[in-house]
């Protein structure tokens, strides 16, 4: 077995390349002029194909990023400018076809198919070439002995070429183009000792290999199915997603008629009627009817959730009662549900520290284990003259040092740890983030809308004259701040403004006639002169005089104080950063227990904290949401936001949590800790393999068969180490939690044991 799954096996027959407009219509706009592209590379193999597409694409004019997720055999490449780089040239150029991704092949499987179609041949051959063999150890000879060996040459070379060429292609691939990789020593081990045993026959030799041939092959095959099995097993997180995503939908045209459309073929503004049963295809607004939806992949909550015209429903929602009319919103490629999805697979793809140091280890493996089999194959020569015995030994060396653990040690853990975190309602971005915050040392929190639900109510309504209520309102209605939405549910009709605009961390502005009235934070509200450091909160004002003064309080966000707990149990500093003010903040921070309180900060005083924090020393955690805290957020060491969180904030965020309890933090870093653990286990275990196996197959006590055998051991050993991470849920919940939803042991959250058994 090799940690390189098979290859050109699944490719599509595309007859003719991707011309550059096809790829600029499925590239995807980031903004600011950047695009990018998903492509499936069968062909990429093991830690070396991913590092020569990486460099090749990279040194394309243009191209900013590139990065080839293994597990799902794709490769993301992001360039600048509206004219695509020659992305499918240069792979093919290197021997690595692309083509559009085909969700539905991936579902087939094709690899899973072909690989046990190859096992079963290799399984009935070997039984069949064992009985053969059962004569000729019985005392056979002469002609009989030569008669059996001949069989078992016939039906060892078509079960060699069919369930051989698994290794043969990618062999063969790699060797055309001037490239090496873990293949490559199997295949020609497999072949040699088919040779040998060939020329035994052809001489009337007494001993011959073809059961050990194709025995040998048969573990391989049994090693690589399981391989493919786990994996499929560790990523069920993003194939379930993939489930979850309509094939399309009823679009309904101006004139009332009716047509069904896949759904990439659904555009922002167009109608559609979603049926009771069916899922919501992209992101969408409801305009007509009402319905419950099953909304627990988006908020965890099974409970249906009500919706009616205005409300927003999110792609992958299952429609629950009645039938609705929606206007789409975005297209399916820019869904909620295509965002976690890219997330899931981004996090199995991640470059961490580990996971380079594994593949430049394993890239230098084909050049190292060649000169290892021949030197022991020249040095069994000068020491016993035997060249059978001293290619046999070369043979199982060629096996046995395939470092296809060491390959397997980091990746295996990434996709099993987003998988749990997935499980718990936790969505990952970057598989690194998942290193960096099993480093940190320091949390530190918003306080609106992530220590509380950022749903204020306003409580000293009735003391507020109603026409400064009224003003207070026009001016919040087209804001999205929970403050201003609190404001504006207040009153039951609003003043008509001029030229509102809202200034991020401050408040909002407009006007009314030649009058200047601003909503917001009274350090910016009121005139220089007109505060004296006695006012705070949020205030009204009138060309910079106060005008009212508004109170509020918010409610804390569930799972807030256990999870708190939990991070001050484990040892964590804790400290809250917020634009709100300081009476607010304490207010929060000492009902959790919180002392280090920054209060009335701006976006870049929160930034202008997190490197304080960095300059001593500190990696830190931050924990926001709001529009202010995106800079915070892609300045700190590592990064969590809420799914509700404002776009900018949430794709500035290393992790989004989808639920509304904050005990996604502990459980997110209880899992990145233990992750951490199990590559640097797996890391020692790999190497440890290979100490011990490789100088006991040099001196010659291991036959190809039993090196087989061992090989698929150490990567089956790494895999099942890694799957231990999933194990844990049994001691962090009393059920196995369900996608969406953190269901994390409360009474050992509130003690901090939840992240010391992790």
């Amino acid at each position: 077995m090799s940690c390189c799954a098979p290859g050109t096996e699944a490719a599509l027959d595309m007859g003719v390349s991707l011309s550059a407009r096809e790829i600029g219509l499925a590239a995807r706009p980031l903004g600011n002029g950047a695009f990018q592209i998903e492509l499936s590379v069968p062909g990429v193999h093991c830690a070396a194909c991913i590092q020569t597409v990486e460099r090749r694409l990279a040194s394309l004019a243009g191209v900013t990023a590139a990065r080839v997720n293994l597990s799902t055999k794709r490769v993301s490449v992001r360039w600048q400018g509206e004219e695509p780089p020659p992305v499918v040239e240069a792979l093919n150029g290197i021997g690595y076809p692309a083509h559009l991704f085909d969700e539905a092949a991936g579902q087939r499987d094709r690899t899973l198919s072909e690989l046990i179609r190859a096992l079963a041949v290799a399984g009935f051959a070997a039984s069949n070439i064992m009985l053969l063999s059962v004569s000729v150890w019985s005392g056979a000879e002469g002609a009989t002995r030569d008669l059996f060996h001949w069989i078992s040459a016939f039906i060892a070379l078509p079960a060699l070429l069919f369930s051989g060429r698994v290794y043969y292609r990618s062999a063969w691939g790699a060797l055309r183009h001037g490239r090496m990789n873990m293949d490559v020593p199997i295949a020609i081990g497999v072949s040699l000792a088919y040779a040998m045993s060939l020329y035994e026959t052809i001489n009337h030799g007494e001993h011959v290999y073809f059961d050990a041939s194709i025995t040998l092959l048969f573990f391989l095959l049994i090693g690589r199915t399981l391989d493919h099995v786990m994996r499929n097993r560790a990523r069920a997180a993003v194939l379930g997603l993939s489930r979850l995503a309509s094939q399309g939908a009823v679009v309904l045209d101006a004139e009332g008629g009716r047509s069904y459309r896949p759904v990439a073929e659904i555009e922002p503004g167009m109608r559609l009627l979603v049926v009771a049963g069916e899922r919501i295809p992209v992101d969408s607004e409801v305009i007509a009817g009402s319905s419950d939806l099953d909304c627990s992949l988006v908020t965890g909550e099974g409970a249906p959730q009500a919706v009616e015209a205005g409300a927003e429903v999110r792609a992958g929602t299952l429609n629950l009662t009645g039938p609705i009319t929606l206007v789409a919103l975005r297209a399916a490629t820019d869904s909620f549900l295509a965002e976690m999805t890219r997330m899931m697979e981004a996090a199995e793809g991640g470059r961490a520290r580990y996971r380079r140091i594994a593949e430049r280890v394993s890239s230098l493996y084909a050049p190292v284990v060649h000169l290892t089999a021949l030197l022991t194959f020249l040095g069994w020569m000068a020491a016993d003259g035997d060249w059978r015995k001293a290619m046999t030994i070369a043979i199982a060396v060629l096996i046995i040092t395939c470092p296809c653990a060491l390959g397997l040690a980091v990746p295996i853990v990434q996709v099993v740890a987003a998988r749990r975190l997935f499980e718990g309602g936790v969505m990952v971005k970057d598989g690194g983030a998942m290193e960096r915050l099993a480093e940190i040392d320091t949390v530190v929190f918003d306080k609106t809308g992530t220590l509380t639900l950022g749903r204020p109510r306003l409580v000293n309504a009735e003391a507020i004259a109603p026409d400064m209520l009224a003003v207070a309102a026009g001016l919040a209605a087209g804001s999205r701040h929970p403050v201003s939405q609190a404001i504006a549910s207040a009153s039951t009709r609003g003043a008509s403004l001029d030229g509102i605009r809202e200034i991020p961390g401050c408040g909002l502005q407009g006007y009314r006639g030649e009058e200047e009235w601003r909503l917001g934070r009274a350090s910016w509200t009121l005139a220089p002169g007109e505060n004296g450091g006695t006012i705070d909160g949020t205030v009204l004002s009138l060309d910079g005089k106060l005008a009212a003064r508004f109170e509020l309080e918010d409610e804390m966000r569930p799972g807030a104080g256990p999870a708190v707990s939990a991070l001050r149990g484990s040892g964590k500093q804790l400290a809250v950063l917020s634009g709100d003010t300081m009476r607010n903040c304490r207010t929060v921070a000492d009902k959790l227990g919180i002392n280090d309180v920054q209060a009335s900060l701006l976006p870049a005083g929160k930034v202008e904290r997190i490197g304080a924090l960095a300059a001593r020393g500190h990696r830190a955690l931050m924990v926001g949401d709001g529009l202010n805290d995106a800079p915070a957020l892609a300045a700190a060491h590592v990064s969590m936001a809420p799914a509700t969180a404002a776009d900018i904030g949430r794709n500035a965020a290393d992790f989004v949590f989808l639920h509304e309890s904050l005990e996604a933090v502990p459980l997110a870093l209880a899992v990145a800790r233990r992750a951490g653990e199990l590559i640097r286990q797996n890391i020692a275990l790999a190497i440890a393999y290979n100490l011990i196996a490789v100088p006991i197959a040099i001196l010659g006590y291991v036959t190809p068969l039993i090196a087989a055998a061992a090989m698929s051991g150490s990567s089956l050993l790494v895999i099942a180490n890694a799957l231990r991470l999933n194990g844990r849920r049994a001691s962090t919940a009393n059920k196995p939690a369900k996608a969406g939803s953190a269901r994390v042991g409360k009474r050992d959250l509130a003690s901090g044991q939840e992240l010391r058994e992790f």
